[in-house]
C-alpha cells in the first residue's frame, strides 16, 4: 500500500507535527506533501522522508509569511499528483484536504480543526488585523469558505481530534467523523512526584484566545499567587502585573522545567478555548489538577471532580469561584492512580490503535 500524508505546512514542531511524526511511525515508507517546508525547523524523523512542496514554498519569505499565502493554497493543492497512492492521510488545520485522490484510493482527513480564520474565529481575526488585511479578508474569505466546504467531498472519512472539533466538522461540512485523540507524551509526566506549593500555574503561548488575562486578574483579585509560563508577554504587561507581587512571568521553559512546575503547582488554570489542548493532558499525567473553562477540547481531556474542575463563564469572578471550590475539596485530587488511568486514552499507542482500526474498517466499506 503506497501512502501519502498531506500536511498543511512544516515550519515548526507543534501538536500537528507531533501527530505527523506518529503517522510516519505507522507508515514508515510514506511520502509527505506540504505547502512550505523548512528542514531546519522540523524533526529528523520528518526530514528522513521524501517531502514534496507546492509552489507556495518558492514565494518570497514563504517560511515566515506562509499564512499570508493561504488564499493561493487551494490552487496549489490541485497541482499535487497523488494518483499513484492507495492511502492518503490529510492533516488538516490549514489547507490540506483539498487534494485529488485517484478513484480507488482511500482518503482520510485527520482534522485538528476546520480552519478557524474561515469560520468561528473569523471576526476575531478581522478585528485584530490592519485595514489592508481586513479589506482582503472581506473579499477572499467567502470564496475560501466555498472551497473549504466543496473540498470536504474529496475526503472519504474524517477523524476529529476531539468531540468539539467533530461538532464543527458536522456544522461546516455536514459530515460525520470518528474522534481520535492525538498522541500525547504522557510517559514523560507519569513519573513526576507531586509536592504542591502555594501557587497556581498558567502555561501557554501568550496570545489573545488563550485568555491569560482571566487567570492573571482572577489571582490578583483573590490574592492568590500565579506563575505564568510561555512566550509572548509584553514588557508593559509584565511590569504592570508583577507590581501586584502575586504574578511571576517565567517565559519559555524547557521540558524538564515544565514537569517541575506541574509537580509544584496547586493546579493548572486553563481559561481559553482549545480544539483539543495538550497541556491539560500533560498536567493531568503529572498529577496536577486542571481548572478549565467549560468549553472546547477540555470537555474530553479533563474529568470533572476527578482530574479537575470547570468554571462556567470566561470571567475572573467565575474562575475565582472555581478556585474557591477547588480549595475546599483539594484532597479529592491527590489520588495519582485516577489521574494515570484517565490519561491512558491519550497515549501514542491508543492513537495508533484507533487510526489503524478506522482505516482498515472504512477502507472495506
Amino acid at each position: 500500500m503506497k501512502v501519502a500524508i498531506v500536511h498543511y505546512w512544516l515550519v515548526t514542531m507543534r501538536g500537528g507535527e507531533k501527530v505527523l511524526e506518529t503517522l510516519l511511525e505507522m507508515f514508515p515508507d510514506a511520502d509527505i506533501y506540504t505547502h512550505v517546508y523548512d528542514p531546519d525547523a522540523v524533526s529528523d524523523l520528518i526530514n528522513s522522508h521524501r517531502v514534496y512542496t507546492s509552489y507556495i514554498n518558492y514565494l518570497p519569505l514563504a517560511k515566515k509569511l506562509y499564512q499570508k499565502y493561504m488564499p493561493f493554497m487551494p490552487r496549489a493543492l490541485n497541482k499535487f499528483n497523488l494518483q499513484e497512492y492507495d492511502l492518503i492521510i490529510s492533516s488538516e488545520s490549514g489547507p490540506a484536504k483539498g487534494v485529488v485522490p485517484n478513484p480507488d484510493a482511500f482518503h482520510i482527513c485527520y482534522c485538528h480543526s476546520p480552519m478557524r480564520y474561515l469560520w468561528d474565529m473569523y471576526h476575531e481575526y478581522l478585528r485584530d488585523s490592519n485595514f489592508l488585511v481586513r479589506f482582503l479578508m472581506r473579499r477572499m474569505i467567502p470564496s475560501l469558505r466555498v472551497w473549504d466546504v466543496t473540498s470536504s467531498n474529496l475526503v472519504d472519512h474524517f477523524a476529529a481530534n476531539s468531540n468539539y472539533v467533530a461538532k464543527r466538522i458536522r456544522r461546516y461540512y455536514n459530515r460525520g467523523s470518528d474522534v481520535v485523540f492525538p498522541p500525547v507524551a504522557i510517559e514523560r509526566f507519569l513519573p513526576v512526584q507531586r509536592n504542591p506549593e502555594d501557587f497556581y500555574l498558567f502555561f501557554g503561548q501568550l496570545v489573545g484566545y488563550k485568555r491569560a488575562d482571566i487567570a492573571i486578574n482572577a489571582c490578583i483579585a483573590s490574592g492568590r499567587k500565579l506563575v505564568v509560563l510561555g512566550a509572548g508577554a509584553r514588557k508593559k504587561d509584565i511590569r504592570e502585573y508583577e507590581q501586584s507581587g502575586l504574578v511571576t512571568f517565567v517565559g519559555r521553559v524547557s521540558d524538564d522545567d515544565i514537569a517541575d512546575y506541574f509537580s509544584r503547582a496547586k493546579a493548572l488554570l486553563f481559561p481559553g478555548i482549545e480544539d483539543f489542548g495538550i497541556i491539560p493532558v500533560e498536567a493531568n499525567a503529572a498529577g496536577c489538577p486542571v481548572i478549565a473553562y467549560r468549553k472546547g477540547g477540555v470537555l474530553d481531556t479533563v474529568k470533572e471532580n476527578v482530574t479537575g474542575l470547570f468554571f462556567e463563564e470566561q470571567t475572573p469572578m467565575s474562575l475565582i469561584k472555581a478556585m474557591d471550590a477547588f480549595e475546599s475539596m483539594e484532597p479529592r485530587f491527590q489520588d495519582r492512580e485516577q489521574f494515570a488511568a484517565h490519561v491512558q486514552q491519550f497515549s501514542k499507542d491508543e492513537f495508533i490503535r484507533r487510526m489503524n482500526s478506522i482505516i482498515e474498517e472504512r477502507r472495506r466499506v
